[in-house]
């Protein structure tokens, strides 16, 4: 099923997002809006060619989703894919194909986007993992019998695509070494060859000795502004609206805090007046620096309830005894009555 339309559209639709210099998904929703992708799958077809348009166009995004295009076009085709994914018409869904050889590119692009801090992208990558729209197969395309053995394939454009890195592949790990190594064995030549043989004569010191040092020095350097270069650029509205947020953030909790003292210094200095049977659990305010004093006069309250308790006791027993008819006989003491000798007179018998 050939669809130059669509390609043309798909190529444009990335275009206009590159132009963007963003990854923000906001500004992909934005273009897609305006072009009205989300009307793509409208039209008279029938079940069966809606699922193949479908196809065709899963495979026209999906070449822009994997390398060598830059990480800005691959993040707009993951945009791409998750759109057409949501809108299509045909029953059943769909799916994305993705070789198995191309599965751990994607991988990879999913670690960059999370150590890149690009939480929306990595979001509906998650979400098409979730709604399991990724078909896993043997081949990028689908293969039948009678097809070309070299089928024509899509060039994508060259702006899309990421320069290759020429210096990288010019010298390599194993290249310095080697360097390296050279370098030394003509150092240890010169010194065999000059007087001193712990050093070598200024003569022969046609190379530089750092030249292997500053060679790596440079490739680092030329790794970073590469690293740099690929980021997409924070524009300055963003910057502001970031710093108005975090400031507003700030002067509401702000004043957040100043209402909840308010609140708690109105409930403290309010004393609560109870009723006449409760004025006993009534709350006293009693501060830190008053403290010991309220301790003194409660300790003086509790003396002076002892006393009247102890008042009305007696008084009570007082009366009590009062009351009784019965005289109250005093005790004996037997220590006085046993040293004294009490003569024991005998009752004399009357005579008849």
């Amino acid at each position: 099923m050939e669809t130059p339309g669509l390609v043309a559209d798909c190529e444009t639709l990335l275009g206009r997002f590159q132009e963007t210099d963003s990854v923000r998904f906001e500004e992909f929703a934005a273009i897609w809006k305006d072009m009205k992708f989300s009307q793509i799958f409208f039209g008279g077809m029938r079940n069966l060619e809606q699922c193949k348009f479908a196809r065709e166009a899963f495979s026209i995004a999906c070449k822009y989703f994997l390398p060598p295009y830059t990480f800005q076009i691959r993040v707009g085709a993951l945009y791409v894919l998750y759109g057409l994914y949501n809108t299509q018409l045909g029953q059943p869904k769909q799916k994305i194909r993705i070789a198995l050889k191309d599965w751990n590119e994607v991988e990879t692009f999913y670690q960059d986007l999370l150590g890149a801090q690009h939480f929306d992208a990595a979001y509906i990558f998650r979400q098409l993992r979730l709604n399991r729209a990724f078909h896993f197969t043997g081949m990028p395309t689908l293969l039948t019998f009678w097809s070309t053995k070299n089928p024509l394939r899509h060039v994508g454009k060259e702006e899309f695509k990421d320069i290759r890195d020429r210096v990288q592949d010019l010298v390599t790990p194993e290249t310095l070494e080697e360097m390296l190594n050279i370098h030394e064995h003509y150092r240890r030549t010169k010194c065999l060859i000059s007087a001193d043989k712990s050093q070598p004569d200024r003569a022969l010191s046609l190379v530089k000795e750092d030249f292997v040092e500053n060679l790596n020095n440079c490739l680092s350097e030329h790794e970073l502004w590469k690293t740099e270069k690929g980021k997409p650029k924070i524009r300055n509205d963003d910057v502001k609206d970031d710093v108005k947020e975090s400031t507003s953030q700030e002067s509401e909790e702000s004043e957040r805090a100043k209402a909840l003292a308010i609140i708690k210094a109105k409930s403290y200095s309010a004393v609560t007046q109870a009723s006449k049977s409760r004025r006993h659990r009534q709350v006293q305010l009693a501060s830190s620096e008053s403290s010991s004093d309220c301790a003194v006069e409660q300790s003086q309250k509790r003396k002076k309830t002892r006393k009247k308790t102890e008042a009305k006791g007696a008084a009570k027993k007082s009366l009590s005894s009062k009351e009784i008819s019965m005289p109250t006989i005093p005790e004996e003491d037997y220590s006085s009555s046993s040293s004294e000798d009490i003569p024991v007179t005998k009752r004399k018998r009357k005579k008849n």
